[in-house]
């Protein structure tokens, strides 16, 4: 015998035997967003369809009636966990299309603060999980280089808004080798599988496909030009589980703070941007960028017509893309198993509601 579960007396007329609306309300998620899941009696789920659209931005649109630099304070917006790696792919975008040449030292400075921003949003997803605490010392050498705490802004087409202070580098030494981000706990082995298939199909990227066996990472298969020589080597993992997607996340931490320290030692002197004209105008035509920000793949379809706005500035945020394999990973799961599987799969709504 079958019953009815939902949210209001129209559950009933969903056309499933059993329905429950988890959400849009989120006590632990970053963003509101809605999963309903078909469930049996015995609280396996059969099936399960993320619902969006609660958090909507507008940010695409919003770029369209800027001009760039306007658009790079908005750009760290959508994903507040990659603020950095966000104003990063505009400003990479603009760069391309005006054949602008970034001096060394900015493009260094970048993959520094890149993977020190990658530190801080995996210790946030990690701190419920593996207990590290670590992530306010990480975001407050980020605050101390750009003097935001959330949204950096601190990109500038052509390099960045200014150099780091002095004794900076130092202090980011010191604060590195105190970050413990902690182990993974046995009891997510086998919860939540995300076969590679899968993670494929729905263009899974970031530490969640790597987890699954996706063999990606931009900073080897597309470097930028601060990774040069890095030669680094992607976390992968075969499982797909939930703790081999917890397990990425505190294998990556580990080795973006190896790649800091290596960007520290070769880090040149020189300025760190150039002059630019009162107006920033990309000639007409278009570019994609992208960067490998925390959570995955996130790209920048720049369209221009020769203006000091864009004419279309599309989003591809990583996200979007990993939200919907949720569809996939978690029918078989239990109920009472959910917490644990949602928290190693990391997203930030935001990013998905752009």
């Amino acid at each position: 015998m079958e019953i009815t579960v939902g949210v209001g007396a129209g559950a009933r007329h969903l056309g499933v035997d059993r329905v429950v609306d988890l959400g849009p309300l989120h006590p632990s998620a970053h963003g509101a967003y809605r999963l309903r899941l078909t469930v049996r009696d015995d609280e396996v789920i059969t099936a399960a369809e993320p619902l969006v659209g609660h958090l909507h931005r507008g940010a695409e649109k919003l770029f369209e009636v800027r001009d760039y630099r306007q658009v790079l304070t908005l750009a760290n917006r959508h994903d507040w966990l990659a603020a950095f790696c966000n104003e990063l792919a505009v400003a990479l975008a603009v760069e391309r299309m005006t054949g602008m040449e970034v001096p060394h030292r900015a493009q260094v400075l970048r993959a520094v603060l890149c993977e020190l921003n990658r530190v801080m949003a995996h210790l946030v997803f990690l701190a419920p999980l593996t207990g590290t605490r670590d992530r306010d010392a990480v975001q407050a050498v980020l605050e101390e280089a750009s003097g935001g705490r959330i949204h950096f802004m601190f990109n500038r087409i052509g390099g960045l808004r200014e150099d780091v202070p002095a004794g900076w580098t130092d202090r980011v030494r010191e604060v590195l080798a105190g970050v413990d981000p902690g182990e993974a706990p046995p009891g997510l082995a086998g919860l939540g599988v995300l076969g590679r298939e899968d993670a494929l199909a729905f263009g899974v990227t970031g530490p969640v496909g790597r987890a699954s066996g996706v063999d990606f990472d931009l900073r080897r298969d597309d470097p930028l030009p601060g990774y040069a020589g890095l030669e680094v080597r992607p976390v992968v993992r075969a499982e797909g589980d939930a703790l081999a997607r917890v397990r990425c996340l505190v294998d990556e931490v580990r080795q973006s703070v190896d790649l800091v320290g290596r960007c520290l030692d070769r880090l040149p002197g020189g300025p760190v941007n150039v002059r630019l004209p009162k107006a920033v105008k990309a000639p007409e035509g278009s570019v994609y960028t992208w960067v490998e920000a925390p959570l995955g793949t996130s790209g920048v379809h720049l369209a221009s017509r020769g203006e000091k706005t864009p004419w279309r500035l599309k989003l591809r945020t990583p996200s979007f893309n990993n939200v919907q394999a949720l569809s996939a990973l978690l029918p078989g799961t239990r109920v009472a198993e959910l917490p644990a599987v949602l928290g190693s799969f990391a997203v930030v709504v935001g990013d998905i509601d752009k």
